[in-house]
Order: structure tokens, then sequence, then C-alpha cells
């Protein structure tokens, strides 16, 4: 009797995903491989704040308010919450053709550009679209096979095609994208508001300091104890920071501040698209802030159709073992089953039984059964046995 054992392994999309994207926990985290200057936000972030709120909060909170640490500590959370959602979510990456879906794409631009001459330049694969009685081309990419939507581009750091791509942002670690633009933004304005809450009450410690004690005395005190360690290195390290910070972050904020009142993207500002030479209106706009703003950061957020944890393919492994041994004069009925009650997903263990020496059609007629019949002792057998 031999033992087969068939084991199946699930094989989920992510794993088979092409681009340059790194993912964690079975899928549900997607980020770029190069997260090197992500890691550096994070520390520049913790490490700030958590000074901050070691040396600082614990005398403001005395001398001026409770109040003081605990908005700290939720503009510190909201800036972590977004900037996590920002770098851990998929930012709208457009799934590339199929070897059908690509061929047939292949065949439609030849029907419709017709035969190129050897030697001369074929013409450039673009679809014109309306949108708000506006023609916008849609260019096609040569790299995942299809003709991008609008707004959309090719990242060639992630090498993924994005919907309503804006940039690739290497401080988050993550494309900016159409799915986690908005979380972005809200990231940049809450960090900015951090910088600029830890960067004034810093300002503020050593003005109260140095009102009781004065700002020299108190630089002068004997390194070791609290109150000059914290101001002569802390504070001045977190003052540092927090000046170098505030002109990059603030500045981008109101940057892209202006891009969501308009109903932009950073991509589109960079090439002209829309105050080029053509002066071409820009037909995504309402022509209105509040409803620019409204469609950007609270409008419907559309889902990822990448599908990364669904189950790609079932890959089989069998597995057979060696004859096991059986008793004298022991005999087991074959098994019958009958078609269709193969159970998919589990171990199938299938026994092996030799055949009978008489076949079914060496019987007489009147012997014979009917497939999924069991077979019935002749009376010969049994009267040998008596």
């Amino acid at each position: 009797m031999s033992v087969m054992v068939a084991r199946k392994k699930v094989v989920r999309k992510w794993e088979k995903l092409p681009g340059r994207n790194t993912f964690c926990c079975d899928g549900r985290i997607m980020m770029a491989r190069q997260k090197g200057i992500f890691y550096l936000t994070l520390f520049l972030i913790l490490g700030t704040c958590a000074l901050f709120f070691a040396f600082e909060c614990r005398y403001l909170a005395v001398q001026l308010s409770p109040a003081i640490p605990v908005f700290a500590a939720v503009l510190f959370l909201f800036a972590m919450a977004t900037l996590l959602r920002t770098s851990f979510s998929d930012p709208g990456v457009i799934p590339r053709a199929l070897p059908d879906e690509a061929a047939f794409i292949e065949m439609e631009i030849e029907a419709t550009n017709g035969t190129v001459p050897q030697g001369q330049r074929p013409p450039p694969r673009i679809k014109n679209f309306q949108i708000n009685n506006q023609i916008v081309k849609l260019k096609y990419c040569y790299t995942c096979k299809i003709f991008r939507p609008p707004r959309a581009s090719h990242c060639s750091i992630c090498d993924n095609c994005v919907e309503r791509f804006d940039h690739h942002c290497p401080w988050v670690g993550n494309c900016v994208g159409k799915r986690n633009y908005r979380y972005f933004y809200l990231f940049i304005l809450s960090l900015s508001l951090l910088t600029i809450y830890i960067f004034t009450f810093n300002i503020v410690y050593v003005a109260l300091k140095s009102l009781k004690i004065g700002f020299l005395n108190t630089l002068k005190e004997t390194p070791g104890t609290y109150p000059s360690m914290s101001l002569t290195v802390l504070t001045v390290l977190e003052v540092l920071i927090c000046f170098f910070t505030l002109w990059s972050v603030v500045g981008l904020t109101g940057f892209h501040t202006f891009l969501v009142a308009l109903n932009q993207t950073t991509n589109e500002d960079i090439k002209g698209s829309w105050t080029g030479k053509n002066r071409v209106q820009n037909p995504y706009s309402h022509g209105n802030i509040v409803k620019n703003c409204c469609e950007v950061l609270c409008g419907p957020l559309p889902p990822s159709v990448l599908d990364r944890r669904g189950i790609l393919q079932q890959e089989e492994s069998t597995a057979q073992e060696g004859s096991c041994p059986r008793g004298p004069g022991t005999q087991e009925p074959p098994a019958t089953q009958g078609p269709g009650q193969a159970q998919e997903g589990h171990s199938v263990l299938s026994l092996q039984v030799p055949a009978p020496s008489v076949s079914d059609t060496e019987m007489p007629e009147e012997k014979q059964r009917m497939p999924g019949e069991l077979p019935v002792p002749s009376l010969d057998v049994g009267r040998a046995e008596h």
C-alpha cells in the first residue's frame, strides 16, 4: 500500500506584483524600496518631541498651563498617524496589462496607425479624451503596456503607473498619488503646526528661565544639573532642528495649499500643463477654491485596484511513501467514491489496492456488476470456507 500526500501552497498576488515596491504584513503595507530617508524622518520627529516632552513640557505645565503638553501630544499623534497612513498605503498604482490585453492593444494601435515604412519613426501612441469640453491626451506607457488615465504618470523610482500622480516623496518613503495625497497634505500641515508649536515654547522656556536667574547665569550653571542640561544642550538642539525644519516644511505646506486651491498636482505644475505657452485652461478645476479643496481633501477615496492579498495560484507538491505491511488473511474492500466527491484544499490520502485476478469481463453475464456496485461472493467460495 503506497501513500500519496498532496499539499497546496497559497500564493498571494503581492508576491508576484511587478515594480520596485516592498510589502510587509502579508501585503497589507506597501512602500518603496528606498526607505532610508523615511527612517530619518521618524528619527527627527520622535527625537525632537521626546526631548520636548521630557524637559520643557514639565516646566511649562507647572509655570503656565497643563494644556501645553496635552495640545502638543494631540499634534504629535495626528502627525504620526497621517505619516504612517501616507507611507504604508497604496498611492493608486495601476495594474499592468496582461499578455492578452497587451497584444490586443498592440493590434489596435497597428490597425489605427497602419504599417510604418522601414526607416521612418512611428507616430506617437496617443489617444484624445475630452473632459469638460477640453481635449486631454492619454499617453501610452511602454513599461505597463497601457494607455495611462488622465493625470496619471509612471514613477521611475517605484516603476509603476500611479493614478493622479503628484510626486515621489523620499521623506515618506512612498509615491504620493490619488489614494494618499490628502493624508500627505494633512501630514505636512500638522507637522508645520507642531514645529511652530515646539519652536515657540522653546523660546518661551528660555525666556522664563532667563527672567528668574538671568540668561548668562543660566548658561554658566554647573553641568549635569537638570536646568543646565535642558537649556544649554537639549533646548538649543531642539531650537536648531525646529528652525531649519520650519522653513522647508512650512514652505512646502504653503505650496501644496496653493495646488489644492487650484486642483492641480506637483507634476502638472512642474511640466506647466495648464500654464504653458498654450495657456490651456485646467479642466479639473471648478473655478472655486472651496469646491477644489472639498474635492481633493474630502472627496470619496477610491479603493485599491491591486487586490494585493488576493490568491494568485496554488502550487501542489506531492510526496510518496513506502508500502505498509499487512497481516496475513486480511482483506480491505476497494473504496468506492462517486464523481465530484474529492475535497479541494485538504490533504488527500489515496490507497492503492491490487486488483483481483478475475476481471469483470471474464465473469458470466449474470454475474457482471455495474459500476460502483460491490462484488458479491460466489457460492463456491462460501462452501470452500466451510
